[in-house]
């Protein structure tokens, strides 16, 4: 384990971001299976509370999984004209890393009460725009899958926090 916590959090931004660029570039098994390796590298060397942290992390993926779904069975999100009957493991995948960030890298942005609710808006429908752009998903009706996003994301990333809050109290930095 790591004994800094800025280095902590450099480490967990990076292997957040290297995890999102390899299934966004790469998506499929293999990406998820390398990502789910790096969520194993995230416990090895940054987390502090490795059981209450993977309850979390598993509580979150299972949220941000079924968001996704729901934006797959209503046309908001899309793979290349294919009928998507589950969230695609790379995208489970890319949820599971995520969601060490908000313990770790992010968690600055629990701080401040406002501040979920004007980044998450902006922050996650950017990261599934870009993604399109790589070309790992589609979006179907660019503005109103966007403002679908931006209001998923506007109730579901504070919600995460504030199950963080609530049920891991531990976890608060």
């Amino acid at each position: 384990m790591i004994a800094s916590e800025t280095v902590r959090n450099v480490v967990n931004f990076l292997l957040f971001q290297a995890g999102w660029l390899i299934c966004v570039m790469f998506p499929g098994k293999l990406a998820a299976a390398l990502v789910v390796g790096f969520v194993v590298l995230h416990f090895i060397l940054v987390s502090q509370k490795r059981k209450s942290e993977l309850q979390f992390i598993a509580l979150g993926t299972v949220v941000g999984a079924t968001l996704d779904w729901l934006w797959f069975r209503t046309g908001v999100l899309g793979l290349d004209n294919q009928e998507v009957l589950h969230t695609p493991p790379w995208l489970v995948a890319i949820w599971a890393i995520f969601m060490t960030t908000l313990c770790h890298s992010l968690d600055w942005i629990s701080r401040k009460a406002w501040l979920p609710f004007v980044l998450a808006p902006v922050a996650g429908p950017f990261a599934y725009w870009s993604a399109s752009k790589l070309g790992a998903i589609t979006l179907p009706q660019l503005a109103p899958s966007l403002v679908a996003m931006a209001l998923g994301w506007l109730v579901v990333f504070p919600l995460l926090l504030f199950i963080r809050k609530s049920l891991y109290p531990e976890l608060q930095a």
